[in-house]
C-alpha cells in the first residue's frame, strides 16, 4: 500500500493543476463579423489612396456585413459574449474610425484645426454610442435605439462622400456641409433621441404576398440611383427621430393641464372655497373626460 505524503500549504507552494476546458467560438457569425471589419479597413487604405468612392462603397458593404453577423448569430443560435464583444470592436472600426478619417481626407481637412475636430467629435460619438448601447442592452425597450445607431450615421457620411463623387463635386466644394454633417452625426449617437430599431419585424412569421412586391420595388428603386436613394434613405431615417420626439414633446405640452391664474385682490371665504362649483353647460363631471 502506497503512502501518500500530506505536504503543508504555504504562500510558496505552487496551486494545484486544474483542468481547464478550452472555450471554443461560433465560426460562422464571426466569419461576417471579420468580414465587416475587413470592409471598414479597406475604407480607410482606399482614403489613403484617394479612392474615395471606393472607401464609402465598402462601408455600406460593412453596414450590410454587419447587419447579417446578428441576424445569422440569432437564427443559429450561436450568441456568445465574444461574439458580442468582437462585433462592438469591429463597429468601432468600421463605423466609428473610417468613416471620420475617409470624411477627413475628402473635406475636412481643407478646414484645418476645425476639420479634424469635426472628425474626432464623429469618432469620439461612435465610440461613447457603443460604450452606452453595451452597457444598457438589457434596459431598453429593444422596439427603439437610444441615439442614432453607428451603422445609419456611418452611412450618412459615407453617402455625402458617394453622392458628391458621383455628381463630380470634390472635397473642398462641400467642406462646410461635410463639417455640418459630420458633427450632426457624430452628436446624434450620443443623444437619447429614440430610432426606431426595426427588431419588431419577425423573419419567420409569414406576411402577404404584397410585402413582397414591395421589397422587389424597394431593391429596383436603390439600384436606379445608389448614391441618392441610399443617402436620402438614411438621411430621413436620421431626421425620423427627431420629428418623432418633437411630435411627442408637442403633445405632452398639449395635454398638460393648464395652471389656473390666481388674483390676490379677490378673496375667497374658505366657505365658498371647500363648495364644490356647479358644472357648466355641456360639460361632464367626470375628472377623466376632456373638453
Amino acid at each position: 500500500m502506497e503512502a501518500f505524503v500530506n505536504v503543508p500549504q504555504n504562500e510558496y507552494t505552487p496551486p494545484p493543476l486544474t483542468d481547464k476546458r478550452r472555450r471554443g467560438i461560433y465560426i460562422l457569425p464571426n466569419l461576417f463579423t471579420t468580414a465587416a471589419l475587413f470592409a471598414g479597413f479597406y475604407a480607410i487604405v482606399q482614403a489613403m489612396n484617394d479612392r474615395f468612392e471606393y472607401a464609402a462603397v465598402a462601408i455600406f458593404v460593412a453596414m450590410v456585413l454587419d447587419g447579417l453577423d446578428g441576424r445569422i448569430a440569432r437564427l443559429t443560435h450561436t450568441q456568445s459574449e465574444f461574439g458580442a464583444e468582437y462585433d462592438s470592436l469591429s463597429d468601432m472600426v468600421s463605423f466609428g474610425a473610417a468613416p471620420a478619417l475617409v470624411m477627413y481626407e475628402w473635406a475636412l481637412q481643407d478646414l484645418g484645426k476645425f476639420g479634424w475636430i469635426a472628425a474626432f467629435i464623429y469618432c469620439a460619438g461612435a465610440a461613447l454610442r457603443l460604450a452606452r448601447f453595451n452597457t444598457n442592452i438589457d434596459v431598453v425597450d429593444k422596439r427603439y435605439f437610444q441615439g442614432l445607431p453607428s451603422p445609419a450615421a456611418a452611412a450618412l457620411v459615407a453617402g455625402m462622400v458617394w453622392v458628391g463623387i458621383d455628381n463630380g463635386f470634390s472635397g473642398n466644394d462641400l467642406r462646410w456641409y461635410a463639417a455640418a454633417l459630420t458633427i450632426f452625426a457624430g452628436v446624434s449617437m450620443v443623444s437619447n433621441v429614440l430610432f426606431w430599431s426595426g427588431k419588431s419585424i419577425n423573419l419567420r412569421k409569414s406576411v402577404p404576398f404584397i410585402v413582397l412586391i414591395a421589397l422587389v420595388l424597394a431593391f429596383a428603386l436603390i439600384s436606379s440611383y445608389p448614391p441618392g436613394i441610399l443617402f436620402g434613405l438614411f438621411l430621413v431615417y436620421a431626421a425620423s427621430g427627431y420629428v418623432i420626439a418633437a411630435l411627442r414633446w408637442r403633445k405632452r405640452k398639449l395635454g398638460r393641464p393648464e395652471q389656473p391664474a390666481t388674483n390676490p385682490s379677490a378673496a375667497v371665504s374658505q366657505d365658498e372655497a371647500d363648495t364644490p362649483a356647479a358644472p357648466a353647460e355641456g360639460t361632464s363631471t367626470d375628472p377623466g373626460s376632456k373638453p
